[in-house]
């Protein structure tokens, strides 16, 4: 027996662990004080580089023109509407010079190509008897009588604006706002700061909506971008410590329900919190933050944390029947579960690491948080907790509660083992069967990217997408940008060989469905052309004459840069939904195929669209490559444990069905595989194993001692069933309250790890033990243990 004892890592850890227990209540204690000091210092953040897949070769392109690429990166539109009347008054006209001159000065904003109407650089163009004439669209003589305002309407409508920073209405006009990720410091010029989105979304809000609008009541105003979008997600997560107060005082009445026990209850409650704590520290230690994605992460270790703890106080209490005290009862728990826990729990961090494998900064981040946290549950949930229930024992009303328990017959246990009946098995496998077909067949129709209009992110009656949707309904050019971009050799892109192949580019994009417009400097040109011949229709089209083209091109303003040896085209898209995206994406690159020269490419893709384009492509590839490496990853650690196919498929396959099932609800639902949806994936599957391998580890103990399978499962689920489905429960409370997130897709992330979590829970209570009838040979089993002791 004792090199059998010294053999099992079980009992060399137990033997490590409980002859120090002081010593590892002092270390806990101390590394406590140290982390939670840190996580105190975690703040929300996060950044447009981090959201975007930095290595896709349309991303890479888009950074490399980036100097050359005026306004078509991150920027804010900030559209101020006349709420009566229209744009031409001097009072409107006065606060929208205001908040102009207010955005301007808004640390972090790029004011080199701040446009409104008062700027110097939006200007008007007209052919007269006497040749061209133009200036500013608010001259210097603007003094806003009558006369002038009249001026001001002639301006803009020979400025080519309308649509564009005009609503075609004439009842508001746009500020458009580049931003700057990394900007000097205000205060010390030598100092630069990353760009802080909550506090920038704040500042739009204090100093331009919430100012004017109570300046005047005549005024609304409309602010729509990438980072006020990530402002108002950012704020949604303050909202979300609300559901984790929640989901801890639920989890606390149904532990105490479970347990019967205060001192145990709360045992497992403060190791978990000592859990995310440790978890949060750790981020900050590692140079991290919380975005909006990655708060998911102290979700699931609060979850996983409590699911193990009470996996330990129902073997403790369990073990308390035959131990003299509560030392031995804790060490009996510790010995029986801790390696199961350690596989259950390296399982979850190896399904987590998979997610490294998707080259998208928040992903990567939530995938080493999660890792994280797993590994700090292994110490505080099956090491620190053992040892202070050690110390703390269990209530006398816990004791009684388990002994009678273990005594007693369970009729809900009993009726639930036939799922191994030779009879009701094979109904159970061919309704799997039914189940993953259907799943199948109704998953295909599970698209990648998003699904709606506006920020998917947000509700549909958020206020950022009302915001949009008012651009979208009075403006000519959506917010929907993808940008093509013409790479020529220097002082090249205004050659006729250049322009003619954006024209057709351009006819053959506004001939896409899906299209709603598309401007490039081919644009301006053919109508400076046609004003140098009296307007004449016939003369809107490209000339040969080098000279020509290049007076043409000299007004087509930021659609080419200063040494026009890059000239973007334009193409704004009626939404950003996946098929529209796709379907746009494959008729330029169509394009380029044909017309790529040594002379001039057509690079993708810049602008919102493109980067939502290369973003839904990087899902599009990684999907399949995550999926397979997750189900090897926790294929290779369950036969590392149970050393048996048999074994594994019996634990996995349960899985699988949940997979398929997940894909043909998020289809059902109407949500698309993207950066919120694309780890729940890996998490349900990495989190959904601990249920078959806890399950199978206690079953195929009781085939060893030659039990038959049915009587088997009955004393499996007698011993472990309620702790399994305790754990299911408390996995899916701990993310259930996300369901009613102000931010959609924490909602919808929320409501399918609630689904996974508990069908996986269902499906291994139901599943596995039909699948073990008929892969499982208890007579082999029974014969190896023999064998073993034997040999010891």
């Amino acid at each position: 027996m004792t090199g059998k004892s010294t053999s099992n890592p079980a009992a060399v850890a137990e033997r490590l662990i409980f002859s120090n227990r002081p010593w590892v209540i002092l270390i806990c204690a101390l590394t406590s004080v140290f982390l939670f000091w840190q996580a105190a210092q975690v703040r929300p953040e996060t950044s447009f580089e981090k959201m975007i897949p930095l290595q896709h070769p349309y991303i890479e392109k888009m950074l490399q023109y980036k100097d050359d690429l005026s306004n078509l990166g991150n920027s804010v539109r900030i559209s101020v509407e006349a709420t009566e009347g229209d744009i031409f008054d001097p009072e409107y006209m006065e606060t929208l010079k205001q908040i102009s001159d207010e955005a301007f000065y808004i640390p972090g904003v790029d004011r080199a190509g701040v446009r409104s109407l008062w700027s110097p650089n939006v200007r008007w163009t007209e052919v007269t008897e006497e040749g061209f004439d133009g200036g500013e669209v608010i001259p210097q003589t603007y003094d806003g009588s009558a006369e002038s305002l009249e001026e001001l309407r002639s301006n803009i409508l020979k400025s080519g604006q309308v649509g564009r920073l005009v609503a075609n209405n004439f009842k508001s006009s746009i500020v458009e706002i580049p931003l700057l990720e990394v900007f000097p410091d205000p205060q010390d010029q030598g100092t630069l700061l990353k760009l802080d989105y909550r506090d920038f979304s704040h500042q739009l809000e204090e100093h331009i909506r919430d100012k004017y609008q109570s300046q005047n009541p005549k005024i609304k105003i409309h602010i729509i971008g990438f980072a006020k979008k990530v402002g108002d997600l950012i704020d949604g997560l303050i909202g979300v410590a609300m559901f984790f107060a929640v989901a801890l005082g639920i989890t606390f009445l149904l532990l105490l329900r479970f347990t019967r026990c205060i001192k145990s209850t709360l045992a497992v409650l403060f190791t978990t919190l000592v859990a995310v704590g440790w978890q949060l520290g750790l981020l900050h230690l590692m140079g991290f933050g919380i975005d909006p994605y990655s708060m998911l992460v102290p979700f699931l270790v609060f979850a996983i944390g409590i699911s193990h703890g009470v996996q330990i106080i129902n073997g403790v209490a369990m073990s308390s029947s035959t131990a003299v005290n509560a030392l031995s009862a804790a060490r009996m728990a510790f010995r029986q579960l801790f390696v199961p826990g350690m596989i259950a729990l390296s399982s979850d961090a190896v399904g987590f690491i998979t997610l490294l494998l998707i080259d998208i900064g928040v992903i990567r981040e939530l995938a080493i948080g999660a890792s994280v946290g797993v590994a700090v549950i292994i110490l505080t949930n099956l090491i620190f907790l053992p040892v202070v229930v050690s110390y703390l024992g269990l209530s006398k009303a816990a004791l009684k509660a388990s002994r009678e328990s273990g005594a007693r017959e369970s009729g809900i246990w009993r009726k639930a083992s036939n799922f191994a009946n030779a009879k009701v098995a094979p109904i159970s496998i061919g309704l799997a069967v039914v189940a993953v077909c259907l799943g199948l067949w109704y998953g295909q129709n599970l698209q990648v990217g998003d699904l709606d209009q506006g920020a998917p992110e947000l509700h549909p009656d958020s206020r950022y997408n009302l915001d949009n949707d008012f651009v979208i309904n009075n403006y000519s050019t959506s917010s929907d940008v993808l940008v093509v971009m013409v790479k020529t050799p220097t002082e090249s892109c205004s050659k006729y060989d250049v322009m003619n192949a954006m024209d057709n580019l351009t006819w053959k994009m506004e001939n896409t469905q899906g299209v709603q417009s598309v401007v490039s400097m081919v644009t301006v040109a053919k109508q400076v052309i046609k004003g140098m011949n009296e307007g004449n229709l016939k003369w809107e089209a490209l000339s040969r004459n080098a000279h020509v083209l290049n007076n043409s091109i000299s007004r087509a303003d930021s659609l080419y840069n200063s040494d026009c040896s890059l000239a973007p085209v334009l193409i704004f898209l009626e939404d950003h939904k996946a098929q529209t995206l796709a379907t746009a994406v494959a008729a330029v690159e169509e394009f380029a195929a044909q017309n790529n020269t040594d002379d001039y490419q057509f690079l993708l893709a810049a602008g919102n669209a493109g980067i939502e384009a290369a973003t839904n492509d990087v899902i599009s590839a990684s999907e399949g490559m995550m999926l397979i490496a997750v189900y090897s990853a926790v294929i290779f650690m369950c036969l590392l444990t149970f050393r048996s196919v048999a074994a594994t498929a019996c634990v996995i396959l349960p899985l699988v069905l949940t997979s398929v099932l997940g894909n043909a609800l998020m289809a059902w639902l109407g949500i698309g595989v993207k950066v919120a949806t694309l780890p729940v994936i890996a998490l349900g599957v990495g989190i959904g194993v601990d249920y078959g391998i806890y399950i199978y580890s206690r079953l195929e103990t009781f085939l060893r001692m030659g039990i038959p399978l049915q009587e088997a499962y009955y004393q499996t689920l007698k011993s472990t069933g309620k702790a399994v489905l305790f754990t299911g429960v408390c996995l899916a409370i701990g993310v259930a309250t996300w369901i009613f997130s102000d931010i959609k897709f924490q909602a919808d992330m929320g409501l399918m790890l609630t689904f996974m979590f508990l069908w996986n829970m269902l499906g291994a209570i139901w599943l596995l033990p039909a699948l073990a009838h008929f892969l499982i040979n208890p007579d082999k089993l029974k014969a190896a243990s023999v064998n073993k002791e034997a040999s010891a």
